[in-house]
């Protein structure tokens, strides 16, 4: 930039001069690739060049084109190289009076020579320690080949950016309909600009337009993200404080941001810069108005000019566009001139060489096509453009786009996709033709892989397959789609209940877990990766059954859900998949089913603060098993009664029912429940002021459940064993039990933020009752971070612990 900002200078005032001429040699070369260039030759501005925005964009854009293509790059090397300007140092070494700076040293502040010094003057610099610094990102999607039409959109972002204050943080907002080319533009626009921050550029996209379970994208998880990039290895738990690391991190720098799909302007506010020199640019289908009244720049962005689209049209149907121009014409038409939909269009007429542009034409015309999608919005134009798409699929892939579209699902295993295409009339269906299929997805830009061998649909083709789904499957086939479904969510859901809670299984009620090959699951980590992004897809499979009159899928995939409703505690969802197990239990028959509800939900319903009802499944559930003779659920549902009467501090009461419960699962050899019983009988003792008693209960709990590999009941018991002993006066051994359990609690089979935030509340008691107040204020605030998220009155607790110290 300051070679060329130097060598115009030195042409500019003559319009005959060699250099000058050159220049517009070198300009008309560049503008083979970027067709700006050519409404920016010559400059008109008057006065130095160093100060002119006009002589300043040419420079900058001839720059920018010589970093990405190579006759540019060549064009202006050789240039620069016959008339870049170099100070002529030769006049004053001949005459004695030249002093230098030496090596790479630099003089600061102001300096004051006393008449002449004679002789060279070395300034030695000194040397700066080094130290390892994460490279500065450059996270920019990638330019697009066939980029068209967007000439004065660019130059009014050029305008909005020149027109802002230059004290203030800058945030520019392009605003538009699907597949107006948001990314696409702001991408280009920002890549123009890259010398302008050379400490690095961002990207995140914030998944407004998500399905449910997936998106959109929080601002804690960009946050994270972004101050990894930066080379922050300790991430702040709350999002105030992210925040607050974020702004402070990015004070001084030249950065440039790039929110993609933001839902609202509170999703992109704690994402904000602080620093007057950077930039944020947001893209969104909505207005963003909440930005707009903060300051921010908003551009609008609308369809193609019709010529750019019939440009875009033509890279894949080349010359029969323009020798068919009227259909033509009505193509970019019937696509809105949105950039996708036009892109999608040219790419069907590259895939099939033969077919008229007039038969694409009628194509988007007819029946529910574009004309319809017109009316409505962008959305609706992409249906059009996806159905060209899918008319080019061979049959096995149309049939597996198709029943994808049926599944109330958000993520695509590859076990899943060859269990609902496995179909007794389609002999051709195996694991390599669904591989194969699935592959023809991806390149028809249909589906995207999201990881190794798990897809996903972007969010308007999800309903465009959902409509084809409905229409094109008979209710023969629909049915058996989603009968394979559940029985896949059963059997993968199985796999993680026995890696993650392996005495759980109820015995005698496996027949419906083998119908189907399960995803596989490689360890405790896995399991719990895969229940927690596919809950959504195991609780809609739950509605599904209670809608179909599935009663037995319906009880036994809430059974064995069981490892997700424990770790991760989504109260609500646990309640009402019981709610909905129970009745389908008693609708199948199914007594020992509809304890096992009763049981497991009572549990969400304590967690969500129903003691009451809780209660009341409880003892339904004790009634049912003493009548039936079933003496483990009998067990299970007085133990559920004393962990309510514990709750209520009613200490007698739940101290009968666990040593009733105790006793009936000795009886019938029931170790884990033994254990169990024990645990809460120390919990019990504990809150009646017993630590010596409790530290037997849950010494004794720890080592039985251990021998059992159930690491995440041995770890819970061993954090209240550490509070025991910390309340026995026994600090050390207390505190580096605690210690251990959070570490188990942090990573491993054992993970669970729940118990993490209780492990640190733990401590910080502990700390607290050693007189460290900093060391329990900072376990505290760890732990009332966690809680806010989870629990909000646990998070309330901490804030009073806090007040207190």
């Amino acid at each position: 930039m300051d070679a060329l900002l130097s060598a115009m200078a030195a042409c500019a005032d003559d319009p005959r001069s060699a250099a000058w001429q050159e220049l517009a040699h070198v300009v008309r070369i560049a503008g083979r690739s970027d067709a700006r260039l050519a409404g920016l030759w010559p400059p008109q501005d008057v006065g130095p060049v160093g100060a002119s925005p006009a002589w300043c964009q040419l420079a900058r854009l001839l720059h920018v084109l010589a970093l990405c293509d190579t006759e540019t790059d060549t064009a202006v090397t050789d240039w620069l190289a016959r008339h870049a300007t170099r100070p002529d140092t030769r006049a004053a070494q001949s005459t004695g009076t030249l002093n230098t700076i030496g090596d790479q040293a630099s003089l600061h502040g102001p300096s004051v020579q006393s008449r002449d010094i004679h002789g060279g003057i070395h300034f030695y610099p000194v040397p700066r320690p080094t130290r390892s610094r994460v490279p500065s990102p450059r996270q920019l999607p990638p330019l697009t080949a066939h980029f068209v039409g967007r000439e004065q959109d660019l130059r009014t972002l050029d305008a909005l950016r020149a027109r802002h204050p230059s004290y203030v943080p800058q945030v520019l907002a392009v605003c538009g309909l699907a597949g107006a080319g948001k990314t696409t533009l702001a991408s280009r626009w920002l890549h123009a600009h890259a010398d302008e921050f050379p400490d690095g550029q961002l990207h995140a996209d914030l998944r407004a337009h998500a399905s449910a379970g997936s998106g959109p994208v929080s601002a804690m998880t960009v946050l994270e993200a972004f101050l990894v990039a930066l080379g922050v290895a300790a991430i702040p738990p709350d999002l105030s404080q992210r925040s607050a690391l974020w702004r402070s991190l990015t004070a001084e720098l030249r950065l440039a941001v790039l929110l993609d799909d933001a839902v609202s302007a509170a999703q992109v506010r704690p994402l904000l810069l602080s620093s007057a020199s950077a930039l944020t640019v947001v893209t969104s289908r909505s207005d963003l108005s909440g930005l707009r009244i903060e300051g921010a720049s908003v551009h609008r962005l609308a369809g193609l000019p019709e010529q750019s689209a019939l440009d875009l049209l033509a890279v894949g149907g080349g010359a029969r566009v323009a020798e068919e121009l009227a259909a033509a014409r009505e193509v970019v038409a019937l696509c809105g001139r949105l950039p996708l939909a036009v892109g999608l269009a040219s790419a069907q007429l590259a895939l099939r060489p033969h077919r008229s542009v007039s038969a694409l034409a009628r194509h988007l015309s007819e029946g529910r096509g574009a004309l319809d999608a017109l009316r409505l919005d962008g959305e609706a134009v992409m249906h059009a453009a996806l159905d060209m798409s899918y008319d080019l699929l061979p049959p096995a892939p149309a049939r597996l786009y198709r029943r994808m579209g049926l599944l109330p699902v958000d993520h695509y295993d590859f076990g899943l996709l060859a269990a609902i295409d496995d179909d007794p009339h389609h002999a051709d269906a195996s694991a390599g033709t669904v591989d194969i299929a699935a592959h023809m997805l991806v390149e028809a830009n249909l589906v995207e892989e999201t990881a190794s061998e798990t897809y996903g649909f972007h969010d308007l083709v999800r309903s465009h397959a959902r409509r084809l789904g409905e229409e094109g499957e008979d209710a023969g086939q629909q049915d058996r789609t989603m009968r394979r479904f559940v029985d896949w969510c059963l059997a993968t859901a199985a796999v993680a209940e026995s890696i993650l809670s392996p005495s759980h299984r109820l015995p005698g009620h496996d027949d419906l877990l083998h119908a189907v090959e399960p995803t596989p699951l490689d360890g405790p980590e896995q399991a719990l990766t895969w229940l927690d992004t596919r809950r959504n897809a195991l609780m809609g499979a739950v509605r599904h059954c209670a809608r179909a009159g599935w009663h037995d899928r319906c009880w036994r995939l809430t059974d064995v859900m069981w490892s997700l409703f424990l770790r991760f505690r989504p109260s609500q969802m646990w309640i009402e998949a019981h709610r909905l197990g129970f009745d389908a239990a008693l609708r199948s028959g199914s007594r020992p089913g509809a304890g096992r509800m009763l049981t497991s939900g009572a549990i969400g319903l304590r967690d969500a603060g129903e003691y009451t009802e809780a209660a009341q499944w409880y003892r339904q559930a004790l009634g049912m098993a003493t009548a039936d003779g079933d003496t483990r659920q009998q067990a299970q549902a007085l133990n559920g009664l004393g962990h309510i009467s514990l709750l209520d501090h009613r200490l007698d009461d739940a101290r009968d029912h666990f040593e009733e419960a105790l006793r009936l699962r000795e009886a019938i050899g029931y170790v884990r429940g033994v254990a169990l019983s024990r645990g809460r009988l120390g919990e019990t003792a504990l809150a009646a002021g017993d630590p010596a008693g409790a530290i037997r209960h849950f010494d004794q709990a720890h080592r039985e459940l251990a021998a059992l590999g159930e690491t995440y009941e041995a770890t819970r018991v061993l954090a209240l064993l550490g509070q025991a002993l910390c309340l026995h006066q026994d600090h050390d051994e207390g505190t580096r039990r605690l210690r251990h359990a959070l570490e188990g609690f942090r990573v491993g089979d054992a993970r669970s933020e729940l118990w993490e935030g209780r492990c640190l509340e733990l401590l910080g008691a502990a700390a607290e009752s050693r007189g460290d107040r900093a060391e329990a204020g900072r376990h505290y605030e760890a732990a009332r971070d966690l809680f806010r998220r989870l629990n909000p009155g646990d998070a309330h607790r901490l804030d009073d612990r806090l007040g207190r110290l």
